[in-house]
């Protein structure tokens, strides 16, 4: 670890001393502009990629690809925070302020208007877009940090800067938390941009200020020039990236992780990135107490909580949610602990957070970039998890090594046989784990190979070794097998794992923890429509009762293909169209891993693309049957589900048309919401909730028809006597709309428990 550069006063800050003012080093303004800055900038990360939801839907890596935007745009505003300092401070200010009102012709914030580049991915194409709408205020708003500590350490009373990067982290967090639990319950997307343009008039207003305050500081004089800083070898350039690029790679892995295998619950990226942004302020706090105490129980957290790291079954509880973001917490805190503990002295001070930039963009170029390419599933957590342990500081607290009477020699015999007792106990978890009786043992053999871990703490490549034993045989090893049979596909939109079950003979896809469809593997029902499509669910009523109520040559349009499972509820005459976001859906079916598409409607229409932008471009009134299914695991995509997308889908359908909403979610009620958008839109509706009797076949689901026409819905309400449908009596206070949705509202918080 480098050493901390002892900080001596400078030529230039003994002639400051001299000729400065004995004023007030204005301690609290410089605070108050680095917490708005800050704000600002969380403020407006979950801003833009709300206005996106619409060009972009909510996919996990949607927001991982958000990220690395802010963290490329935060590099460059360091970098130039960085460049700013060969000036005088006068000169800084009138460059800085007068960058800032340049950026500000581009307020208020909004997502501009560029066109998909044809051949581009989606991951290369989604940050191009947001950098394109945010780049300008984001970048100079990025500089805010560095530059106020630099100003801040200019004068020789102020002392040292780097608590106020605490101050910083905490302005983020706060920005953070106030998006979803205020700005965006409480104000449209528009009155969130012009408030964030006040909140911007607010800032050049406290940079100006914070200028003025540095004025009347005397400038160096010619002959005395300030010595040349210490040069920073590459071994401390390396170990700042790393301590740095873990963490934000692991923020990142985290969100991905509990979203896609554990817990799909809404608004859960929030938690990751706010204990990401709180570690700063533990690591760089003036008072070391918290930042070592962290430290300490860090080794000891990684060996428990990291031992899921691997775990990819879906069986997740709050509790693991709560482990797992222990764990970021406290890796996060001891990497920031020891890259505080190896920062220079004041005058490499934009050096130093140039750095740490690079590396927070590494971290997540790894995790949003390089992972989703070159993995099959999340493996970057682990691995990301695997690298912590590598670098944390590791304090043995039992330095069993270092007692009297204990040889070089038998201690390592004596790590030897822990770690081949660690082995046995793995091998033992492993086939406990997922037995329903075993809990009692499970957790005997993990506290049993936690105390191994602590016991070998002191070797850091036998702590390793127990942490991987762990990894593995806490689920690990079912993951592992997963990736060996290539049961896994990975895409930019998610993770989806296939398997075959040859006691039930069903073949079954799951998009993250929320199962995507299902086909049995025998010839004489491989034709059945399963789980949410079954005969007694809402869809099935109403592709029975179509020929009826539309004619025999109906057509009929189906918004996320998933397996195929509605198409064998096609009838002789009728055509049909799919609309899918992820080509590799797609290839499940034209690959022949789910045959629905193939054997029952081979001449259907399958459009690539995002099914609202797709759909406003089809000829008006082309549908008599229009199907939206489109969720990804329990994510909601809310663009789907506004009163302006109620209006596309409209236009798409017949007058007399019927559009059909899937809205089975565990954790959000969205029944009120489709009640008042059809109210707003003029549309009748009745509702579906379908609780069959062969679980193993079939899901519950609900479904809601909805019509211009109240005929329409009654020959639908008609035609399904046997398996009735209600009149939709819920209504939410306001319709969703582009410009204003929240779902606080309707999150069903005793399911979030674990309650039913």
């Amino acid at each position: 670890m480098a050493a901390i550069l002892p900080h001596y006063p400078s030529r230039m800050t003994q002639t400051a001393i001299r000729t400065a003012p004995q004023t007030a080093p204005h301690r609290a303004l410089f605070v108050a502009t680095i917490l708005v800055g800050s704000f600002l900038l969380f403020l407006v990360q979950p801003m833009v990629a709300r206005m996106a939801l619409p060009r972009l839907g909510g996919a996990p890596n949607v927001w991982n690809s958000a990220m690395l935007v802010y963290q490329a745009l935060l590099l460059a505003g360091y970098g130039y925070a960085h460049w700013l300092g060969r000036f005088s401070l006068l000169r800084q200010a009138t460059i800085h302020l007068a960058l800032l009102a340049v950026a500000a012709l581009t307020l208020p914030v909004g997502l501009v208007g560029l066109p998909r580049v044809e051949g581009l991915a989606e991951a290369l194409w989604v940050p191009l877009l947001l950098a394109s709408s945010i780049g300008p205020v984001f970048f100079v708003v990025s500089a805010q940090a560095p530059l106020m500590q630099r100003w801040f350490a200019a004068d020789p009373q102020a002392g040292q800067p780097w608590a106020l990067y605490a101050a910083s982290n905490l302005g983020s967090f706060a920005g953070l938390l106030a998006y979803p639990l205020l700005a965006e319950p409480l104000l449209s997307l528009h009155a969130q941009s012009w408030a964030w343009t006040a909140g911007y008039a607010l800032l050049f207003a406290l940079v100006a200020l914070t200028a003025a305050s540095r004025r009347k500081l005397a400038p160096v004089p010619q002959h005395r020039a300030e010595p040349a800083a210490a040069p920073i070898g590459w071994r401390t350039i390396a170990l700042w990236l790393a301590l740095s690029a873990v963490p934000s790679g692991l923020m990142l892995s985290t969100t991905t992780h509990l979203t896609t295998d554990i817990f799909a619950m809404p608004l859960l990226w929030v938690i990751p990135l706010g204990l990401y942004l709180l570690s700063f302020v533990v690591a760089f706090s003036d008072r070391r107490g918290p930042a070592q105490a962290v430290s300490r129980i860090a080794p000891v957290v990684v060996l428990f909580a990291g031992s899921y790291a691997m775990l990819s079954n879906g069986s997740g509880t709050l509790w693991m949610v709560g482990g797992s973001c222990l764990l970021l917490f406290c890796v996060a805190s001891a990497l920031h602990a020891r890259l505080y503990d190896a920062r220079p002295g004041p005058e490499q001070l934009t050096r130093f957070y140039l750095v740490m930039s690079a590396g927070g963009v590494l971290g997540g170029a790894f995790t949003a970039l390089v992972a989703p390419m070159v993995f099959d599933w999340a493996w970057e957590h682990p691995l990301l998890v695997i690298a912590a342990a590598l670098l944390m500081p590791l304090r043995p607290l039992l330095n069993w090594r270092e007692a009297d009477g204990i040889e070089p020699g038998m201690a390592r015999v004596a790590v030897v046989a822990l770690l081949l007792l660690a082995a046995f106990l793995g091998l033992q978890l492993a086939s406990n784990v997922l037995e329903p009786d075993a809990d009692l043992i499970v957790l005997l053999l993990t506290v049993f190979l936690i105390g191994i871990g602590v016991a070998v703490m002191a070797w850091r490549w036998a702590f390793v070794v127990v942490l991987l034993i762990a990894m593995v045989a806490q689920g690990g090893i079912w993951t592992l097998r997963a990736t060996i049979e290539h049961q896994r596909t990975r895409s930019y939109f998610g993770i989806y794992t296939l398997r075959d079950d040859p006691a039930l003979k069903l073949r079954t896809l799951a998009h993250g923890t929320t199962l995507h469809g299902m086909q049995s593997l025998d010839p004489a029902h491989a034709h059945d429509a399963l789980t949410y499509y079954g005969p007694t669910s809402g869809i099935a009523l109403a592709l029975r009762a179509t020929p009826a109520i539309e004619g025999p040559r109906a057509h009929i349009g189906v918004v996320g293909l998933g397996t195929g499972s509605l198409a064998c509820q096609s009838h002789a005459g009728q055509d049909w169209t799919f609309f899918e976001i992820d080509p590799v859906v797609l290839r499940f079916s034209t690959e022949g891993k789910f045959t629905f598409l193939r054997d029952c409607t081979p001449r259907a229409r399958v459009v690539i693309g995002d099914a609202r932008l797709e759909l406003a471009h089809v000829p008006q009134a082309s549908f008599d049957v229009l199907v939206i299914d489109a969720f990804s695991s329990d994510a909601i995509p809310m663009h789907l589900l506004t009163t302006e997308a109620m209006e596309v889908y409209l236009r798409a359908l017949k007058p007399r048309g019927l559009l059909m909403l899937h809205i089975s979610n565990r954790y959000i009620d969205l029944a009120p919401v489709i009640g008042a958008n059809a109210g707003a839109t003029g549309l009748h509706a009745l509702s579906r909730l379908d609780y069959p009797k062969d679980l193993v076949r079939y899901t519950p689901s609900r479904w809601i028809a909805l019509s211009r026409d109240p005929a329409t819905l009654a020959a639908l309400a008609q035609a399904g006597k046997d398996a009735p449908w209600k009149a939709l009596e819920e209504r939410a206070p306001e319709p969703w709309t582009d410009d204003h949705a929240s779902i606080l509202p309707y999150v069903r918080w005793s399911r979030l428990a674990g309650n039913p």
